[in-house]
């Protein structure tokens, strides 16, 4: 079971700011939190507001977010708060906490498990066993470049 292609990140403290803010201010902050060497940024839906199809050309976002932004090293808040502050024109309170030591490339691997799609058609990732040597598989590793079945949209074509 090779781990080639999967990073190296090994275990070790990662630092989680976490702020909620207005729409509007979404795109900066990301540039001052990016700047400031965010690893990682998730924006949340802040008070569970739905938002449906949008119109051409328009990007639909919730009226607040929620904004999880994960570090290396431990940012300095003070310096990050006067970064925000000095962009937005007030001040945003923010929360941090040290996340555990933990493998996250193991991690990150855990969360995918063989999907059955169908009577015989199973998509596995390669540090799995092959789940139905007499069914049809698919070794496929998650990435950017094609689903592996966890999308209900991807589900419903390879079940077809």
């Amino acid at each position: 079971m090779s781990l080639d292609g999967f990073g190296s990140q090994s275990a070790t403290n990662m630092f989680e700011i976490g702020l909620t803010v207005n729409a509007p201010e979404l795109e900066p902050i990301e540039q001052v939190l990016f700047a400031a060497g965010a690893l990682s940024i998730t924006l949340q839906d802040a008070v569970d507001t739905a938002v449906f199809e949008a119109a051409n050309a328009e990007s639909p976002l919730w009226p607040s977010a929620r904004v999880t932004a994960l570090f290396a090293d431990e940012p300095d808040i003070k310096q990050l708060e006067r970064r925000l502050e000095a962009t937005l024109g007030h001040t945003l309170a923010i929360g941090s906490q040290t996340l555990a030591e933990q493998d996250w490339t193991r991690l990150w691997m855990d969360n995918f498990k063989p999907i059955r799609c169908g009577n015989s058609l199973w998509v596995y990732p390669s540090w799995h066993d092959n789940p139905d040597p007499s069914g049809v598989t698919v070794c496929l590793d998650p990435g950017l470049a094609f689903g592996t079945g966890t999308h209900p949209t991807t589900a419903l074509c390879l079940e077809w």
